[in-house]
């Protein structure tokens, strides 16, 4: 609680230095309230929150701040009770202007005692959030609206796997079986030709089956599922894989699918064009996110890779994927590379909700 300076020991200049940072504060509303909760003073910062001019509010019942749910509810009254038994009540929620507009707000309440512990009145500050939580809102609608889209992707990657894997796949290797007994049967060669060009479609579809949907994903574990794919098939590209991980907590589904799918990304251009022999992944939390990279030993990129022509052409489309896939993710991508120094792919997400991580 705040105790009132000593009548006996006037402080004047301190007196007009308060006066005049109480007019000169204008992105708060700070102000007085006697011990019965009626407005006493009133300084420029809550007439342009509040609305009110000073000659319109001083006399009246703080209580006019409050939406009528709240008063109804004698919140204005509990709030004096409490800041008079604490010293000091903090509370975010709703208040009104004149005319009646809400807005959203941050409020702390002081008791006020004179030098014998007597409360002498209240102290009031105001602060206008409504575009931070109108940010927060757009942000959180954003999340949601990239949620749905991935898992709508991971839904229809999943669903064109299966087609291709039971029907295309099933279907090609029914007639290879028959042609390989056509072929036994007649001794063709024409017809062992056809059934290893069909061995060979077999075995790019699965591939790309993989690719659609790797078995090693699981939305609800990012370290397992990174740890699988690299045993599972960095492993089997001939790369020495690492992966060091140290995250506070476990991201959401939809986030688990983006990290994993630029990681994929990430490490498929290593085994394409980086000549490595090795590669480190790292996954830490750092600034409220998840901070991923991916560095290899290999021969490095040409110093205008990251070129607009570069980035658009064939053979970097999948780093400008990985960029929009961490950019849509509220987050950011880069690229480091010199050449016979190898290559480092790093991004950052935002955390979403999360759960505890699984190690």
């Amino acid at each position: 609680m705040a105790m009132l300076p000593s009548k006996r020991t006037p402080d004047h200049r301190g007196a007009v230095l308060f006066e005049l940072f109480m007019h000169s504060v204008v992105d708060y509303a700070i102000y007085l309230l006697d011990v019965d909760g009626r407005v006493i003073s009133w300084n420029p910062g809550a007439q342009r929150i509040k609305g009110y001019s000073e000659d319109e509010i001083l006399g009246r019942h703080f209580s006019v701040f409050y939406p009528e749910d709240d008063v109804a509810a004698g919140k204005p009254t509990s709030e004096l009770l409490i800041a008079t038994e604490l010293g000091s009540h903090e509370d975010e929620g709703w208040r009104v202007r004149r005319g009646g507009e809400r807005f959203w707000a941050n409020t702390v309440i002081t008791a006020l005692r004179d030098e014998e512990g007597r409360l002498a009145g209240f102290g009031k500050v105001t602060r206008d959030l409504t575009e931070r939580r109108k940010s927060q809102e757009d942000k959180a609608e954003r999340r949601q609206a990239f949620a749905h889209l991935v898992r709508a992707q991971e839904t229809e990657r999943r669903r064109i796997a299966w087609d291709v894997h039971d029907d295309s796949i099933q279907s090609m290797i029914a007639v290879s079986m028959r042609l390989q007994m056509l072929a036994a049967q007649r001794r063709d060669s024409a017809l062992r030709q056809l059934d290893e060009a069909i061995q060979g479609a077999i075995r790019r579809l699965r591939i790309l089956v993989a690719q659609l949907r790797p078995p090693a994903l699981n939305d609800d574990d990012l370290v397992a599922s990174v740890r699988d794919y690299l045993d599972e098939v960095v492993a089997g590209w001939g790369l020495d894989c690492t992966l060091r991980h140290d995250l506070p907590v476990q991201p959401p589904p939809d986030l688990v699918v983006t990290v994993f799918r630029i990681l994929q990304e990430a490490l498929v251009n290593v085994r394409k064009h980086a000549n490595a022999t090795a590669v480190v992944v790292s996954l830490t939390g750092q600034d409220g996110g998840l901070l991923a990279k991916v560095v290899d030993n290999g021969d490095g990129m040409k110093p205008d890779v990251e070129s607009a022509h570069e980035v658009l052409s064939g053979e970097h489309i999948g780093m400008a994927s990985m960029r929009e896939r961490a950019e849509a993710a509220q987050g950011w991508f880069r690229i480091s590379s010199r050449p016979g120094e190898g290559t480092s792919v790093v991004f950052w997400i935002p955390l979403g909700p999360a759960g505890p991580v699984r190690r």
